[in-house]
């Protein structure tokens, strides 16, 4: 196509989407987390298409995150699992429901919502079982049902956790004391509860590791895009998105020319290197500079020399048969982004999701 691009590819999604589907109980829902522009990729692509496939609830991470995939026109319902009480004015004028993990947060969306005329608004308690990031905690559960005989502007939909460790089977002890945390502090909720919030627990991980947890609804997140957290899983799905550029210029280098910026490479015989239009002001960390990462052109690896810069870097394609203009692909499914950050010391999920909004997003159906 001539641009740097991030190719969409939604015949992975619904190839993902079914296999995962495929681990479930047959009454278990799906909560899909398109939080950080679906994982780099494009949110509200990838929500429409989940919905037409039957997707049964959406997870984001801010309230604004929601607002955009309601104006993309989701109707399904949407967690919004890091609301901030600024943000509640978007929570309810766009029907988001709110993850309420702490004392304060609960009594103000409590009032919140009273005050905005609200009755049984639909929120989640999120309870913290060991990952200690956000939640409350098991001995929490005599206060939040105090609280809730109080107001009749909120009613709990659902109660979860999330799991610190469920790719480390090493860690296993430790993700089942977490499940049993999970259970219990739930079932003492849901009998002082009039109603019967749905549970949940399991990651895309926990999915594939521990099927015992699945209880009322599962959260998939980086398996929906291609990635299982262990090389034999990541074989069972499709990377969705794939990080394409082009070759601007290519040059010849003589013995002890440098290039780039600080002069960071030298070359050790003639040589010839392209310049590729995408830089870490797309994403591309200088980290991958000096040699630590490549491209592929023409399926060959093309490793990347010097500094990477903000808007290009440079390869070395000696030996490889290319000219200007052809592909050049930073990761995908011939590349998978898991190799690719693991050459610096980095994860699946900090590549694709550090992917700049300048690129280009093409859909592929």
């Amino acid at each position: 196509m001539g641009v740097t691009r991030l190719e969409i590819n939604l015949n992975a999604l619904k190839h993902n989407y079914a296999y995962l589907r495929s681990k479930l109980a047959k009454d278990v829902k799906m909560m899909g987390v398109v939080k950080a522009f679906g994982y780099g990729s494009d949110a509200c692509e990838v929500a429409l298409f989940l919905e037409e496939l039957g997707i049964d609830y959406f997870a984001v991470a801010y309230a604004h995150e929601g607002e955009a995939l309601r104006k993309a026109g989701i109707q399904i319902p949407i967690l919004v699992l890091h609301p901030q009480p600024d943000n509640f004015k978007v929570v309810i004028e766009n029907c988001l429901e709110p993850s309420l993990y702490s004392a304060r947060v609960f009594r103000e969306f409590s009032a919140f919502a009273k005050a905005h005329k609200q009755k049984h608004y639909p929120v989640h308690l999120k309870f913290n079982t060991g990952l200690n990031r956000l939640g409350f905690w098991e001995n929490d559960t005599d206060w939040i049902l105090e609280r809730l005989k109080e107001t009749d502007a909120i009613k709990i939909t659902s109660i979860f956790s999330h799991l610190a460790a469920s790719e480390d089977l090493e860690e296993k002890t430790f993700t089942q004391h977490q499940i049993a945390s999970f259970t219990k502090t739930a079932n003492t909720l849901l009998q002082a509860l009039d109603d019967t919030p749905f549970l949940h627990q399991s990651n895309t991980s926990a999915i594939i590791n521990y099927p015992e947890a699945q209880f009322d609804m599962v959260r998939t997140g980086i398996g929906l895009y291609g990635y299982g957290n262990t090389p034999k899983e990541d074989q069972n799905l499709r990377p969705v998105a794939c990080l394409k550029s082009v070759i601007s210029q290519i040059h010849m280098i003589e013995p002890n020319e440098t290039v780039g910026y600080n002069r960071a490479y030298t070359a050790t015989h003639y040589e010839k290197t392209a310049t590729i239009p995408i830089g870490h002001a797309d994403g591309i960390s200088r980290a991958y500079g000096n040699g630590k990462g490549y491209v592929t052109i023409q399926g060959e690896k093309a490793p990347i020399i010097g500094n990477v810069c903000m808007d290009m870097l440079m390869v070395n394609i000696t030996g490889i048969d290319c000219k200007e203009g052809d592909d050049v692909t930073i990761f995908g499914e011939e590349v998978s982004a898991v190799d690719v950050s693991a050459r610096i010391h980095s994860i699946s999920y900090e590549l694709l999701t550090a992917v700049s909004q300048r690129i280009k997003r093409v859909v592929l159906r």
